[in-house]
């Protein structure tokens, strides 16, 4: 049953320069609003590697499996967003485990590093997953030994600063997928763009993610899955006499409806005024609009504690049973902010069978590790201001 959930759960001048982000900009817009699929899809089973989609840190998962426009001090962010990579960042080295469901073990690890020389801020991610162990059985049950499932992807990004507000970045990955005898290598592609006002506090956010293609397929003769790609919008604001911060999450967005085709769901009547359940008067439009929305927020607790929570709107809709829905799609965390590093604590709810806990330690890298006066000529110690 483990290996089944894994194939389900497992893309000039300054004023040419300023009309190239603008064309940019707009173009995502018209596919935000411009997006009209007709067909009603399930979001999830249909591809390869579809454990790229999976929070890399419990921040992350915090605040709802993705955020791509929060300014925050956390190096997990560029990861999800390649353009939240930037000098303040430099040097910071986190480490995030993650207790899944049925066993499973995932971690990650991302690393931060600035180029003062080429003003260019780089980030390295490490994501491992563990399946476990599993009996191998022929087709009448007779046990033949023991085989491993085990997934991981290696991320290499780079970002730099455009103007007075501007970042923008891309990053490439290798992962790699390993069941049983079967296994898959792609190579993928994310890109941001980030706009943050350090006097308003408004972030927003767009990235284009797991864009690919398969170097080797799990079976050779069949036709290459396609990649788990997507297109996201994000935006927060926090408040300058509140310790709060809102954010809002839009995924999903090259396709309108995501909803889960459902038979069962179906309730209407045909041509003849008679009732029909293969027919669906209902537009759903309340329903296939907010499937795109993640909501929450942050609060500050003093200066070094943080507290999130968020509604993840398709998860609830897709995970939650009608009797008994739970917290299904609830997330909650809290982050403390020491002088030499970080602990994040994320708890995200899928299932009324029970949430899953993931663990961060972020630390000042330069601190655990001196390299002597060699140091001082890549600039390993120099702290960067984090937001310009």
């Amino acid at each position: 049953m483990r290996l089944t959930q894994l194939r389900l759960a497992t893309m000039t001048t300054n004023s040419a320069k300023t009309r190239i982000l603008k064309a940019i900009t707009s173009g995502v817009l018209c596919v935000l609003l411009g997006s009209t699929a007709t067909q009603a899809q399930v979001t999830g089973g249909q591809h390869a590697f579809e454990y790229l989609r999976l929070s890399n840190s419990a921040h992350v998962s915090a605040s709802g499996g993705i955020s791509i426009a929060n300014p925050g001090e956390d190096i997990s962010f560029a990861l999800q967003n390649p353009s939240m990579m930037r000098p303040g960042l430099h040097n910071e080295l986190q480490l995030s485990y993650n207790n899944f469901y049925a066993d499973i073990k995932v971690m990650n690890l991302a690393y931060g590093y600035h180029s003062q020389k080429i003003n260019t801020s780089f980030l390295l991610g490490v994501q491992y997953l563990n399946y476990g162990s599993f009996t191998q059985t022929d087709d009448k049950g007779n046990i033949n030994g023991s085989f491993k499932a085990n997934d991981y992807a290696i991320t290499l990004g780079a970002s730099r600063q455009y103007l007075e507000h501007w970042r923008y970045g891309a990053s490439l990955k290798l992962a790699n997928s390993t069941l049983e005898q079967y296994k898959a290598t792609a190579l993928l592609a994310d890109i941001g763009i980030n706009y943050y006002d350090t006097s308003s506090l408004w972030d927003f956010g767009v990235t284009a993610k797991n864009m690919g293609i398969m170097l080797q397929k799990y079976n050779p003769n069949n036709t290459a899955e396609p990649m788990p790609f997507d297109l996201q919008l994000g935006v927060s604001r926090k408040f300058k006499h509140l310790p709060l911060r809102l954010f809002a999450t839009l995924h999903h967005l090259y396709q309108w409806d995501v909803r889960y085709n459902n038979p069962a769901d179906l309730s209407g009547t045909n041509a003849l005024g008679q009732n029909d359940t293969t027919v669906d008067n209902d537009s759903h439009f309340a329903d296939k609009l907010f499937r795109h929305f993640i909501f929450g927020a942050e609060i500050t607790l003093g200066k070094r504690l943080v507290v999130t929570g968020s509604y993840n709107y398709m998860q609830r809709k897709e995970m939650a049973l009608s009797t008994r829905p739970g917290l299904a799609g609830f997330a909650f965390g809290a982050g403390l902010y020491l002088n030499k590093f970080q602990v994040h604590y994320g708890r995200t709810f899928y299932h009324v069978s029970g949430p899953y806990n993931e663990l961060s330690f972020t630390m000042a890298f330069n601190k655990l590790i001196g390299i002597g006066k060699g140091g001082e000529k890549i600039h390993w110690n120099t702290e960067y201001p984090d937001w310009e």
